[in-house]
């Protein structure tokens, strides 16, 4: 891993409260999909744990930019996120994590809540950018339909590519839209998809409660191929 010198580009709001940063950074960063970075806003300290902070890639390796995306809070380090200007220049430090793609993968799935979903878009990204052939089953649970960060990109990517398909499951939501599932992810609701996942590597990124309680629940249903992210709020 290095420190690279980025350049701020432009913000993106996702969801009224997620947002995605994007930075052109001074030379090329090889990083794997999957794989994220320390936003560095103190240089001095570089063990500033309030304003250096880990934030997943949400970009594909092939793009120019890089991106990161957060749900905002009222932390100091969303507040410096938030008051960026553009060619305003920061450090990073990357890459980092081993909780990546591999493009020999040929089956896999993901079971996603929140913002979660970050390194899962640098992935289904990677996916379509090299036109691999890697079946994918997308579980991504959200309270309501307007906390579904993506929702437009991840469509895009299953309508040009039908190995990929997509379950958006709402828990906490009146609406009875038909293109989402009301539920949760849990034991009884991953029954009824266990022929499809018994084959499968399985992702799961979200919350640390939620990842510890699914990689649990998928243990007991024999699933044994996984791989975990949990997604601290900051």
């Amino acid at each position: 891993m290095d420190i690279f010198k980025v350049k701020f580009l432009e913000s993106i709001e996702r969801t009224p409260t997620v947002e995605s940063f994007r930075f052109m950074p001074e030379k090329r960063i090889d990083f794997l999909a999957g794989q994220f970075l320390r936003v560095i806003f103190d240089r001095d300290n570089l063990e500033n744990k309030e304003l250096n902070k880990f934030l997943s890639f949400s970009s594909s390796p092939y793009r120019e930019y890089i991106e990161v995306t957060k749900r905002l809070s009222e932390s100091l380090f969303s507040q410096r996120l938030k008051s960026l200007k553009k060619d305003d220049e920061i450090l990073i430090k990357a890459p980092l994590g081993s909780c990546v793609f591999n493009k020999d993968f040929k089956n896999i799935a993901f079971l996603i809540g929140g913002i979660g979903i970050t390194p899962v878009i640098s992935m289904l990204e990677y996916i379509h950018d090299e036109d691999l052939d890697t079946d994918v089953m997308l579980f991504y649970s959200n309270r309501s339909p307007s906390d579904i960060a993506f929702k437009e990109e991840i469509d895009r990517l299953a309508k040009e590519n039908n190995r990929i398909k997509v379950f958006y499951l709402i828990t906490d939501s009146l609406s009875k839209d038909k293109d989402f599932i009301f539920s949760r992810i849990d034991k009884e609701f991953l029954k009824n998809y266990l022929s499809e996942l018994e084959n499968r590597l399985i992702y799961i990124f979200g919350p640390p409660k939620m990842v510890e309680a699914l990689k649990e629940t998928a243990l007991e249903l024999g699933l044994t191929d996984i791989k975990t992210e949990s997604f601290l709020g900051y």
